[in-house]
């Protein structure tokens, strides 16, 4: 069994139990879903790019960053240009929550990308209630029918939908309504990252997809190859969090681009 195999036994495990606790009615009873929604789409293109995250662990790197509080970072990311949030709201394996995006929601005026793994239609009213504006779909644990089904739903929600693949057998799981084709650098199977492995698919999408790198961006030589060969934007978490000062770091890095 996968490493991904196991997020999604588990993650299952956690919708049956909320499913028991909340119903979606009761999620359409919340603060933030009735509010009108950012757009990444138009953000992307009129800030710089990118996608910063916040995150304080995962399996592959384990504890990153546990000491900061996502406001003083994330404030930081939009003062300095960021064009959305990404914010984890996995426990077990990344160490996130929804209070991570409850707590900032009202002091931000970007776009706010939920980064789970979404297997089943709750996850779509959960993340309207706690006031995401996009939603992640990953290829590799859902069909393509299936894509095309959670899709539909979020755009009915007004979310956005940012679909993540890795493979060109992937590439079916495009469909003309996504928002965004995020290419994951690092294979989820084996974790092992390969730059110009996402390049080779991003020169597969159809013409005029909004591209976006993610994962597996260690360093400005990484950022400057894959801005160089097109992408439009780029998430990145691990290169902000494994510093003390995230905000500080993201900001240095604004200057050069």
């Amino acid at each position: 069994m996968t490493i991904l195999d196991k997020i999604i036994t588990r993650k299952k495990e956690e919708i049956a139990f909320a499913k028991s606790k909340t119903s979606i009615e009761e999620l359409k009873d919340s603060e933030f879903f009735g509010r009108e929604t950012f757009s990444l789409k138009e953000s992307v293109k009129s800030r710089n790019g990118i996608i910063a995250e916040f995150k304080r662990q995962s399996p592959s790197k384990g504890i990153i960053n546990d000491k900061i509080s996502p406001l003083e970072v994330v404030s930081k990311y939009e003062e300095f240009g960021a064009s959305g949030i990404s914010i984890l709201t996995d426990k077990d394996f990344f160490g996130g929550s929804f209070e991570n995006i409850l707590s900032v929601r009202n002091s931000i005026n970007v776009p706010i990308l939920r980064k789970d793994f979404m297997v089943d239609e709750y996850q779509f009213y959960e993340a309207k209630s706690i006031g995401a504006d996009v939603i992640l779909l990953i290829a590799a644990c859902l069909s393509p029918t299936q894509v095309q089904e959670f899709t539909d739903l979020a755009h009915q929600l007004n979310l956005e939908v940012l679909l993540e693949i890795h493979t060109e057998e992937e590439l079916k799981h495009f469909n003309s309504e996504i928002d965004l084709v995020g290419i994951n650098n690092r294979n989820l199977k084996d974790f092992k990252v390969d730059l110009q492995h996402s390049v080779n698919l991003k020169n597969l999408l159809p013409k005029g997809t909004l591209s976006v790198a993610e994962s597996g961006i260690y360093n400005i030589e990484d950022f400057k190859f894959l801005k160089e060969k097109g992408f439009d934007a780029f998430l990145m978490g691990e290169y902000f969090m494994k510093n003390e000062n995230p905000g500080k770091t993201f900001e240095e890095l604004s200057k050069l681009i």
